[in-house]
């Protein structure tokens, strides 16, 4: 069965996002946005929330929109992945994409049995959470950027218990960027 991946770019101090939702801090340098490119050729399967869904929308028209080759060789990988969106208030979702209908850990299920060989990736602070709560994650990948933000949304929710992990990969990339797997010991 693929495993579920939790992967965000992180802050030293822990946070996916800055206050108010921002991301500029991390967006890729390019080495960083090939070794993402990389990643999404092993992906079977993507679920996320409202949020990420519709900051993933630019990859839908991409043709439309952009000239860099990298940008267009990640479009091209994204859009036929099989995407399932978490949301309370859509009614519609585009491209290869489609709305839950079942609780998270059924559509993890589902998703994983259609994914093949590839992984299946889950994003945004709110859905991980719930998945982390139900222990359906069995990796995690941190990008961990050398900026310090305080306070926004954090990578990790609160949790009852700890959760023991162990380090399979590490690695720098680009100028700035470390990057840490961590599988889930069970």
């Amino acid at each position: 069965m693929p495993p579920l991946i939790y992967s965000m770019s992180v802050s030293l101090d822990g946070f996916i996002a800055a206050p108010g939702g921002d991301l500029e801090w991390g967006a890729p340098e390019p080495e960083m946005f090939g070794f993402h490119v990389e990643q999404t050729r092993h992906l079977g399967g993507y679920l996320c929330g409202r949020r990420v869904y519709e900051a993933m929308l630019v990859w839908e028209t991409a043709e439309q929109t952009m000239s860099d080759e990298a940008q267009l060789e990640f479009a091209r990988l994204w859009r036929p992945i099989p995407k399932v969106v978490f949301s309370r208030t859509l009614t519609s979702v585009e491209g290869n994409a489609r709305l839950a209908t079942d609780d998270l850990a059924t559509e993890v299920e589902r998703l994983r049995d259609q994914a093949g060989d590839g992984v299946v990736a889950i994003a945004g602070a709110e859905l991980a959470a719930a998945a982390i709560a139900e222990d359906l994650i069995d990796e995690y990948r941190q990008f961990v950027c050398p900026v310090m933000l305080g306070q926004g949304t954090p990578y990790f929710p609160p949790l009852a218990e700890p959760l023991g992990l162990r380090l399979a990969e590490s690695r720098i990339i680009g100028s700035k960027v470390v990057y840490l797997r961590h599988e889930r010991v069970r």
